[in-house]
């Protein structure tokens, strides 16, 4: 599996929104800004977001996006879904019917697999979060930070 970028910013995104109090909504531009993304681009990560009903859209001079879950809900692998990144190792690969080394090597990927999609789906923003803040403490760091 490879991270694009599209699943690192949606990651950078959604944990930048996680860190907002009250998870209120925050603008585009300000998220871009923390964490120094094309905001053009990250409005589109968004719209992807929200059509997966991850975040949710706020109108007006307030508004922007805000998490449609608590962090504990939200899974890396639902992020990384919703922007199509793919976990499949060898997608359309069929082992040979007469080749037992095929059989085998089919079956190990295949159960990597299985336990690498486990755990995309077990890590929540929550666990993200206080993977950051443990770190910036490590650091002796305070405030925001860029993910």
């Amino acid at each position: 599996m490879k991270l694009t970028t599209r699943g690192h910013y949606s990651v950078k995104a959604l944990l930048d929104l996680s860190l907002q109090p009250n998870y209120g909504p925050t603008s585009v531009k300000a998220i871009a800004q923390r964490q120094d993304l094309p905001a053009p681009y990250l409005e589109k990560l968004l719209i992807e977001l929200r059509r997966a009903k991850l975040v949710e859209s706020i109108r007006g001079a307030q508004g922007g996006y805000r998490l449609a879950q608590a962090p504990n809900q939200i899974s890396l692998g639902q992020i990384l879904e919703a922007v199509g990144e793919t976990i499949d190792p060898l997608p359309k690969h069929f082992p040979e019917a007469d080749q037992a080394e095929d059989w085998v090597t089919y079956t190990v990927w295949y159960r990597l697999h299985q336990k690498l999609k486990e755990a995309l789906y077990s890590i929540t923003l929550e666990d993200l979060y206080y993977d950051a803040r443990s770190w910036q403490a490590i650091q002796g760091e305070a405030g925001s930070f860029v993910v």
